[in-house]
């Protein structure tokens, strides 16, 4: 909406009296935002006169008139000098006539050209803004993984916000005409709702995330697909990715539905907040059945929980490396734990074919990747997977281990003893191997 200038009222606070009837002026600006009465577009180079914090407005003089007229402090940008005013005009004629339509409503406007940063405002629907210029940033991702097409604006709100926007939403247009009215969407502006804001402003992932995290048994290859719901404001398409389901909702906006519960327009997807940490996502499939699936808001975020998790295997592969790194057995050869993760094992002729292909020399890498059930945990310090990657296609050996003064303990678990990443059964009858450190290591 292009705002109609206050004239001057000759009702001024005192204190800026004496600058109006001198008729000084303060320096130059130039105006951000077009009027319509009287008609001057935005980009013009102005006089200003007063500056007044009490009535939040700029009195500036009208081109080739007399006149004097308020504008909001927001939506002029002071610089002072002629000269200088003159030379950010010429800067900024790029985008000087350059408005923006929002198309969905809730678009936010961020503090960052990033749609991890955090809201500032919240577009309605049919709203303008004014595009102040482009910004170099991340650009969301579609549910594709692709980037979104578009560019980061920083604009400026009739209310006087300001901040980041993405173009995806967005009608961009030049305005020439300052009369011209866009006119405001038929909803009205929704009421401030912190409850959604904190919906939001959270990444929300699946519950199964949460219990692993519960049960301190870390499967790093669920967590690097990234499982979640997306609310996909910055875009207007929801997303819900899981291991089983991959869905999309393009919707117009997100409205109030009950308490701590909102429904996304134009498609049929609804939430619910049961608690601060926990979402309920309800949708029809593919039957028309109404489906409802958790997610949860994590106490870290997933890139730091894959870190720690990895630090904490890091450091269970080193009291291995570091108790030996040589470990020897009469019967079953040496197995040598090299510094970054692989190792070598010599002399096992004896686990051939049993358990170690006839054509392996028996290098690989080393994966503590595996968990130990609670039962198991009592009997055994951890597992871990050697990957003999000598062999076509790789082999995967399961252990669980202990280790003490003298050496290193292997139980072998079979395939189907390994479940979700976690061993939950021994074999019928164990095979364990035991190897001494090698008396170089000590």
């Amino acid at each position: 909406m292009f705002f109609k200038a206050k004239y001057l009222s000759f009702l001024l606070p005192l204190a800026s009296v004496f600058f109006f009837s001198s008729c000084s002026k303060l320096g130059w600006g130039i105006l951000l935002w077009s009027t319509d009465d009287p008609p001057i577009l935005s980009g013009t180079v102005l006089p200003v006169y007063i500056r007044s914090n009490i009535d939040h407005v700029w009195v500036v003089g009208v081109p080739d008139s007399s006149r004097k007229i308020e504008i909001p402090l927001s939506l002029f940008e002071f610089s002072g000098s002629k000269r200088k005013a003159n030379k950010r005009a010429n800067e900024f004629a790029v985008y000087a006539l350059t408005y923006a339509e929002n198309m969905q409503d809730g678009l936010p406007v961020r503090d960052f050209p990033d749609n991890g940063s955090r809201r500032v405002y919240r577009l309605r629907v049919g709203e303008i803004i004014k595009i102040l210029n482009k910004a170099e940033g991340n650009p969301p991702i579609s549910t594709t993984g692709d980037p979104l097409p578009g560019d980061w604006y920083y604009v400026l709100t009739s209310e006087g916000v300001t901040g980041y926007c993405f173009s995806y939403r967005l009608k961009i247009f030049n305005h020439y005409d300052p009369s011209l009215v866009v006119a405001p969407s038929s909803r009205g502006e929704l009421p401030p709702d912190p409850d959604l804001e904190m919906v939001l402003s959270k990444t929300w992932s699946p519950e199964f995330y949460q219990q692993m995290i519960n049960a301190r048994r870390i499967n790093i290859n669920e967590l690097e697909k990234n499982y979640r719901f997306d609310p996909g404001q910055d875009i207007g398409i929801a997303r819900i990715f899981l291991p089983d389901i991959e869905r999309e909702f393009t919707y117009e906006g997100i409205y109030p539905d009950g308490e701590r519960a909102w429904r996304f327009e134009g498609a049929d997807l609804q939430i619910s907040l049961r608690t601060n940490t926990t979402l309920a996502v309800q949708y029809l499939d593919n039957t028309g059945s109404k489906r409802t699936l958790l997610f949860v808001s994590l106490s870290a975020d997933v890139d730091d929980i894959i870190m720690q998790e990895k630090t904490r295997r890091e450091t269970q592969y080193m009291a291995i490396y570091n108790q030996g790194p040589v470990f020897t057995s009469s019967n079953f050869g040496t197995i040598t734990f090299n510094e970054h993760e692989s190792f070598t094992w010599t002399g096992f002729e004896l686990l051939v074919p049993q358990l170690i292909p006839a054509e392996s020399a028996g290098r690989g890498k080393v994966y503590m990747d595996i968990f130990l059930s609670p039962t198991l945990s009592e009997l055994y310090s951890g597992a871990f997977t050697l990957r003999l990657t000598d062999v076509t296609p790789n082999r995967n050996l399961y252990f669980m281990y202990s280790l003490d003064n003298q050496g290193l303990r292997l139980e072998v678990v079979q395939d189907f003893g390994v479940e979700d990443a976690t061993v939950t059964r021994r074999a019928a009858s164990p095979m364990v191997l035991y190897f001494f450190r090698d008396s170089l290591s000590l």
